[in-house]
């Protein structure tokens, strides 16, 4: 049975569906096939949100629903009061090699479960009041005040400023700015924090900053977010590293740069450098079994070695390593009912949702889809039609029988979005079209 929900949390979550994108919350309502996971990822969730750091690397192929968990994952994580954020690696943009670029995605994309992204600016004015509070000094004296916060800005990224001082220096100043009701500058000053290039020269004379972040100072920024973030009641950070198997594309020096700079957080955070850090990379079998992604490097496909030569069903949540399987015929059919359910509650429609998009119509949509994309491709688009093409319209629509009016799904290649739909649709339709073995077009090098 589908737990009750607000209508704008509904809406949310059906629109999304309905144009073919995972939602960015309500994940949980129709996570067929999380339930696995659960117990053993609470459990590292909860060890990092007591001081200790962690790492997941998740594996699977496309539609095989990597970043459907990267986002159920951050929902658990956010009622744990963590802070999430997700960065799609790309090659031009988030390359693994330049790490200030990272970082920067990071806090473009940090949310909480109060702030959205970005939430950088009510994080740190957040941690702003904690420490006026922490002073014990009444606010009316604004001289003891300030100098009482700065030294507690000092004290508290302590370490952070060892090897970074401008972290604590820009804060420092972007409080000053606030004070003075110098908005523009104070806005320029937590831009900078947040690794944004090209921030004004006045800007930076202000706080005595010089350049931009680089490579070698966005580590230890991204060390003094944690403090930051625990500091105001954010006890852990959830990083997902999404898509990180483009760098199998980057010339062959820029690769191995990447590969080591992954190996390098790696080994960070074993270390114990990001208490309250859990980093996730999401990448396809052939990032981590071939030879232009991790077993190019030895140390890193050391650490991230796992033996899966054993059945799925014994796979273990502890591993280094997770394996997402995707979707057989059945939980695909479950997939659809509890979208089905989670539309049809509380519409003015539900009856006849329910009547007209029955299990067994569900099961033959799916059928119809899968027959053109395979399962495994199958969930994002089937959901789509399922939405846009069939519940929006049952609803809409009176005399609308989607068995009589819609038939069967209708795939076209015109409304894949990627290469690997594209592929699995040509494949599942010469298959189709192929009358004996010889007429089956083979893709050989």
């Amino acid at each position: 049975m589908t737990p009750k929900v607000s209508r704008a949390r509904r809406r949310q979550i059906i629109s999304a569906l309905g144009r073919g994108t995972v939602p960015s919350a309500g994940l949980d309502l129709f996570a067929v096939g999380m339930e696995r996971f659960e117990k053993v990822l609470d459990e590292e969730l909860n060890a990092v949100t007591g001081g200790h750091a962690g790492f997941k690397a998740v594996r699977g192929e496309y539609g095989s629903g990597k970043t459907f968990f990267a986002r159920w994952l951050a929902e658990r994580a956010k009622r744990k009061k963590m802070a999430t954020s997700e960065v799609q690696i790309s090659e031009r943009i988030t390359p693994l090699h330049r790490p200030e670029t990272v970082y920067r995605a990071l806090v473009g994309a940090l949310s909480t479960a109060t702030s959205p992204p970005s939430a950088l600016r009510d994080i740190v004015d957040t941690w702003l009041l904690a420490l006026e509070d922490d002073t014990g000094i009444a606010k009316s004296d604004r001289r003891a005040m300030a100098t009482a916060v700065d030294d507690l800005i000092e004290s508290r990224l302590a370490e952070t400023s060892k090897n970074a001082p401008a972290f604590a220096t820009a804060l420092r100043f972007y409080r000053r700015a606030r004070l003075e009701g110098d908005h523009a500058t104070a806005d320029g000053l937590l831009a900078w924090v947040g690794g944004e290039p090209h921030v004004a020269a006045s800007v930076r004379r202000y706080a005595g900053l010089k350049g931009d972040l680089d490579s070698s100072l966005a580590l230890n920024f991204l060390q003094g977010l944690l403090v930051v973030l625990r500091d105001c009641g954010y006890p852990g950070l959830l990083l997902v590293l999404d898509e990180v198997e483009t760098l199998q594309r980057m010339r062959g020096d820029l690769r191995e740069r990447s590969l080591n700079a992954l190996r390098q957080l790696i080994d960070e955070i074993d270390k114990g450098r990001f208490p309250g850090l859990y980093l996730v990379i999401t990448g396809t079998p052939a990032f981590y079994d071939g030879q232009q992604g991790v077993q190019r490097l030895t140390p890193l496909a050391q650490r991230l070695h796992v033996d899966f030569q054993t059945d799925a069903r014994f796979d273990t949540t502890r591993a280094v390593q997770l394996r997402l399987t995707g979707f057989d015929r059945d939980k695909l059919v479950e997939l659809g009912c509890a979208v089905r359910d989670l539309y049809a509650q509380g519409d003015p429609a539900e009856q006849r949702i329910r009547n007209l998009v029955d299990d067994a119509y569900i099961k033959d949509l799916a059928t119809s889809v899968a027959g053109s994309l395979g399962v495994g491709a199958a969930p994002r688009i089937f959901l789509r039609k399922l939405v846009a093409d069939v519940l929006y319209r049952v609803s809409d629509h009176e005399g609308f029988d989607p068995r009589r009016d819609y038939g069967q799904a209708r795939v076209t290649e015109a409304e894949l979005d990627n290469d690997d739909e594209r592929n699995a649709f040509r494949r599942g339709r010469t298959a189709v079209s192929a009358v004996s073995a010889d007429e089956v077009e083979l893709d050989l090098p």
